[in-house]
């Protein structure tokens, strides 16, 4: 896998051409159609945040597993991560997964060296309410959750009383409005408990602190019966990072702007293209350089 990752370190990932990129993966998707879309970490969601839905499954039993492949070039500082993940539904309910994330270093003398390599994230959600629950239109889809990161070594090495592992514990409540028509709104928004910086590329946080998060998308009818989604989303994070285990550095919210395209609805092919705002100068004469960083993903469902 780490030669896979590698693959995209070339200037074929680059802003310059990833709208190119784009396109061919979308001609060569043409015939594909929506999916169980998996976020960064591996839950059900948009990019970056969960959604309260859970990976397709009946009443009783298991359902099938959803997969996907993230890549995002962080920038010459962070370097380059891709991430694979594998999503289980079970009981209409639940969902459990496992994500790993592969990391290709960066090039920055003095900052890159912070950043030590992938690590291993499980997570696990449970829908409380469904949406439109008790024969209404308006009830939204309520989940909580929680996510697991171990052999995070980012920013340190896990020396100095570094933690390695980190987590969050998150509440969300997700809506598809659809009474405005010809163009339905995907609303979502959630409060989080975590110790992980930027999910864990970012390293611990000093302390477990309240975090909310929240995305807005757009739904659009396409050419062929295709779906088009036009999102956004936000996400506070801890404001410090802690390195050699002192609190250092002043993390901004992330936000992400994303596309999704589910060409057909019979099938199960989901791409993502987006673009991270993530964090840049975070203290006099350090800079994290990933602001606008483009980054993309597939999901499928079997």
């Amino acid at each position: 896998m780490r030669r896979f990752a590698s693959a995209f370190r070339s200037s074929a990932l680059s802003t310059r051409w990833a709208p190119t990129i784009l396109l061919l993966v979308l001609s060569l998707a043409a015939r594909a159609a929506q999916a169980q879309s998996l976020g960064w970490e591996g839950p059900t969601g948009v990019f970056v945040t969960p959604l309260a839905y859970t990976s397709a499954s009946p009443a009783k039993g298991l359902g099938q597993p959803s997969v996907a492949f993230h890549f995002l070039a962080a920038g010459p500082v962070i370097g380059e991560y891709s991430t694979v993940s594998i999503t289980e539904g079970f009981a209409k309910r639940f969902e459990v997964g496992y994500t790993g994330e592969i990391h290709a270093t960066g090039s920055t003398a003095g900052l890159t060296p912070l950043w030590n390599g992938g690590f291993s994230i499980v997570h696990g959600k449970a829908t409380l309410v469904p949406e439109n629950a008790f024969k209404t239109k308006w009830v939204p889809a309520i989940a909580v959750g929680g996510i697991v990161r171990v052999n995070d070594n980012n920013v340190g090495d896990g020396s100095a009383g570094q933690g390695t592992t980190n987590g969050d514990a998150y509440i969300v409540a997700t809506k598809l409005v659809t009474q405005t028509k010809k163009v339905p709104l995907l609303l979502s928004a959630g409060l989080r408990g975590t110790d992980a910086s930027l999910w864990g590329l970012g390293g611990n946080a000093p302390a477990f602190t309240g975090r909310a998060f929240g995305a807005l998308g757009f739904v659009f009818t396409g050419p062929g019966k295709s779906t088009i989604i036009l999102a956004s989303e936000v996400a506070q994070q801890p404001r410090q990072i802690n390195v050699g285990g002192t609190p250092s550095f002043d993390i901004p919210t992330s936000e992400v702007y994303a596309v999704r395209v589910v060409p057909l609805p019979k099938r199960k092919l989901n791409l993502d293209f987006g673009v991270l705002q993530a964090a840049g100068r975070i203290a006099p004469g350090v800079d994290l350089q990933a602001r606008a960083r483009v980054a993309f993903a597939l999901s499928y469902g079997f």
